[in-house]
């Protein structure tokens, strides 16, 4: 071979090897800029819609918070999510797509018990971490380690929505000495209402009326018409939004005034149900969550409602934002929280961490117990009042919806008996 063949060769390979280098400095690092994908369905159409529509608005706070300091792991974080109609047949199949096609990184649930139930034996079955919104007693059953809860019912969630209605109710004198029961047959109705007979039990009122109805339920005034025949003292409904919203009227309808009544019925935090209801919500004892009272004003809640009520006209969400923004993001920020804390998106190595950790989050601090559920209990129960029209702005006023349990959140006393509030 001649020198000068073998100078053109060895400059072939030398421009070849020049090319491939500045190839692979062009080339980004693998996934260094790829985003965190966290993958959900949301009930943004349908019965569920009100509280879906507006947790969605709070976890892309959340988003664009995150990314506005940089991600989590050098990278930004991208939600990946599906309507599931607030239908729980849907939901298998959104969480199989988004495993399987969109390829997230991690999983969170939608809003609500029903949705939450449907989605755990997938959870379980591909071993992956699961935060759930709003579910009521799901762990109970499943036992899964790697399942945490956003919602402030404690280690025993079932009897924590009616628990501060019955606090009350055996605090007033006389004291009241019957009951009755009415649920929605389905996930949430059926275990409030087990949580109902429980603390019934420890009370010490007698269960004379105990009850389901179908969720298909337009007419609820023949319900209501039974109930008042047998004249409890007090009543605890354990429903959805638009059940709710047929029982208060069939109430007002059929004229039944007994002592106390509420419990755990969903939809009444919801501004939209509270400005159709008006003044037929006066004197209802109802569970709660969160509301702006100065009690509750935990770090980043003020500024996160600033920013959620921003965006809610564009959105159509619920314009005040008392119910479910507040823990949607704080859903988000423990999952962010413990990204960051192990850098990792290991689902094993977030789960240890979250059942050792306390999180500083929107709705205060949040520690984890052995099934996922809150190691303390936070529940609110809270009286509607002196409400004259169906105007929002009555609503802005926390004076028109009073906390009255527990002690170190009170915000006022409660009218008893119920008659009372119609008038005050």
């Amino acid at each position: 071979m001649s020198a000068k063949k073998q100078l053109l060769e060895l400059l072939s390979f030398a421009s070849l090897a020049v090319a491939a280098v500045l190839a692979l400095l062009t080339v980004p690092p693998a996934k260094a800029a790829d985003p965190i994908k966290i993958g959900f369905g949301m009930a943004l159409t349908g019965p569920l819609a009100a509280n879906g529509k507006m947790s969605l608005v709070a976890m892309q706070i959340w988003e664009d918070d995150v990314n506005a300091k940089g991600g989590l792991l050098g990278r930004p974080v991208k939600l990946v999510y599906y309507d599931d109609q607030s239908n729980p047949s849907q939901v298998p199949t959104i969480y199989s797509k988004l495993l399987d096609i969109d390829r997230v990184d991690l999983i969170v649930s939608g809003y609500a018990s029903t949705q939450i139930a449907a989605a755990m034996p997938i959870a379980i079955e591909r071993k992956k971490l699961f935060v759930s919104l709003f579910g009521t007693g799901i762990n109970e059953t499943f036992k899964y380690p790697k399942y945490f809860s956003m919602i402030p019912n404690g280690p025993t969630p079932k009897p924590a929505f009616t628990r501060g209605f019955f606090k009350v109710a055996e605090q007033q004198k006389p004291k009241p000495e019957t009951i009755a029961l009415v649920y929605a047959d389905a996930e949430f109705g059926q275990n409030a209402c087990t949580g109902a007979r429980e603390n019934a039990k420890t009370s010490g009122f007698r269960i004379v009326y105990d009850k389901s109805y179908p969720p298909s339920t337009v007419d609820f005034s023949p319900i209501i018409r039974a109930i008042q025949a047998v004249n409890p003292d007090l009543l605890v409904i354990c429903s959805y939004p638009l059940d709710t919203v047929g029982i208060v009227k069939a109430i007002h309808e059929v004229g039944f005034k007994p002592k106390m009544w509420g419990g755990a019925m969903v939809g009444l935090q919801a501004t939209a149900f509270k400005t159709q209801l008006g003044p037929l919500l006066n004197g209802i004892v109802n569970y709660e969550t969160w509301l702006p009272v100065a009690s509750m004003n935990f770090p980043g809640a003020m500024e996160l409602l600033k920013k959620y009520q921003e965006r809610a006209p564009a959105a159509g969400t619920d314009p005040l934002g008392y119910y479910m923004p507040v823990w949607a993001y704080a859903d988000l920020q423990v999952l962010g929280d413990a990204v960051a804390a192990t850098q990792s998106l290991n689902d094993d190595a977030l789960a240890d961490y979250m059942h050792k950790a306390t999180f500083k989050t929107v709705v205060g601090d949040v520690t984890f117990g052995p099934l996922g559920e809150w190691v303390e209990e936070r529940t609110l129960a809270a009286q509607f009042r002196n409400i004259k029209g169906n105007s929002i702005d009555q609503f802005r006023d926390t004076s028109t919806e009073v906390i009255i349990y527990p002690p170190q959140f009170k915000s006022g006393e409660v009218i008893y008996p119920y008659e009372n509030a119609l008038t005050n």
